[in-house]
């Protein structure tokens, strides 16, 4: 199988692997102080160790990260922690893309339900953030904004560097998504005026079940969750020593090279698509687009036959179809661009990961060159 689905999860690398068995088989405690016993002072050296390469990746400073379970509890406590904080103090109002993962739009919908006013940005045919209608839409009663930074299914990359202007400029916090672009793309938090940053170790050869969020210092988070006192007093439950450890390992084997080498993929996959298959639509911005990512849409078949006759020949890739998707409903990302459901239906995600090569891009491309052929000869949807 040729895995070309790496925006799903990433293959955990077997370095990874190796840093986080001590902390199963030897240093399996739970972390306590300088007061407790020696194996839970050592599992809490194993836990502040990876925070600190985390910490490090994002210039942060000391005790501004946290470990969650994933993406989705890091998004889920930066929209809930920031919105039940200040909901008495300043308002009822946050700001997130129409085209934001599930994490952050499915909580903000949620927050709606819950009496806030939720203002759903509009993007443009690329998917970039609308910035003036980003401005005119922050009230003295918008508590945040969340505008992810690399798009999960299109790969399109938002200005951060604007964007967080306009809201340190506003008085307004900023939340970003980062689960896509966390290692591959720069990201400095002495360089932007980021409040909140969503992080996880599963798209990038890390674990599962491990994710951060970034809390700048003096950010205000009410925790939502019940229990213990685990990472600072903003979760709750047993810290996941093993996953943390993981995912700073992952972090570390990230290298600029192999970014290189997943962006001429990417290239590779966008160039040979638009040049050799007819009537195809790249999907996203060209230049403001994720090194892993390439969604194009072949116009005039599905894309979940597209996916089933892919993965017959042994490549493994996405689709935007409704028939692929659990809530029945086309890609609420195509569907945000202006696109239709003729366009969504027919769109294709690759996203390339650390075992990918070169010639699986250009197997891909022409496998998918003839199934597309074959499909739309007998597609009651293909031009005649």
């Amino acid at each position: 199988m040729i895995y070309l689905d790496n925006a799903a999860s990433t293959r955990l690398d077997e370095r990874v692997l190796e840093a986080m068995k001590p902390y199963f088989f030897d240093t399996y405690a739970v972390a306590t102080s300088e007061f407790g016993y020696s194996m839970g002072i050592e599992a809490k050296d194993g836990l502040e160790a990876a925070r600190q390469i985390i910490i490090s990746k994002l210039d942060a400073e000391p005790d501004e990260v946290i470990f969650t379970s994933g993406d989705a509890e890091s998004s889920n406590t930066a929209l809930k922690g920031v919105s039940l904080a200040l909901k008495e103090k300043k308002g009822k109002h946050i700001i997130v893309t129409k085209i934001e993962d599930f994490p952050v739009l499915n909580t903000a919908r949620a927050l709606q339900k819950q009496g806030f006013d939720v203002t759903f940005l509009d993007v443009d045919a690329e998917g970039v953030a609308d910035i003036e209608g980003l401005k005119k839409a922050i009230t003295k009663e918008t508590v945040l904004v969340s505008i992810q930074h690399g798009n999960q299914e299109i790969g399109t990359v938002q200005d951060l560097k604007v964007i967080s202007e306009i809201c340190e400029e506003k008085d307004v916090l900023l939340h970003t998504d980062a689960t896509h672009s966390f290692t591959r793309l720069p990201l400095s938090v002495k360089e932007l005026p980021i409040d909140l940053i969503t992080m996880s170790a599963h798209t990038i050869h890390g674990p599962r079940g491990i994710g951060a969020l970034y809390i700048r210092k003096d950010t205000p988070v009410s925790k939502f969750m019940d229990g213990g006192f685990q990472e600072f007093n903003l979760r709750a439950g047993v810290e996941n020593i093993p996953g943390a450890v993981g995912f700073a390992k992952a972090v570390e084997l990230v290298t600029e090279e192999e970014t290189r080498q997943l962006k001429a993929m990417r290239d590779r996959v966008i160039e040979k698509s638009l040049s050799e298959i007819s009537d195809v639509t790249l999907n996203g911005s060209r230049e403001k687009r994720l090194p892993q990512n390439a969604n194009l849409t072949f116009h005039y078949v599905e894309g979940e036959s597209v996916t089933l006759h892919m993965d017959m020949r042994g490549f493994a890739v996405s689709t935007g179809s409704a028939c692929f998707s659990r809530s029945l409903e086309a890609s609420h990302v195509i569907m945000g661009i202006g696109g239709d459901h003729e366009r969504a239906h027919g769109s294709v995600r690759f996203t390339f990961g650390r075992y990918n090569r070169m010639e699986d891009a250009d197997a891909a491309i022409d496998a998918m060159s003839e199934i597309v052929a074959r499909l739309r000869e007998i597609s009651p949807l293909a031009r005649k």
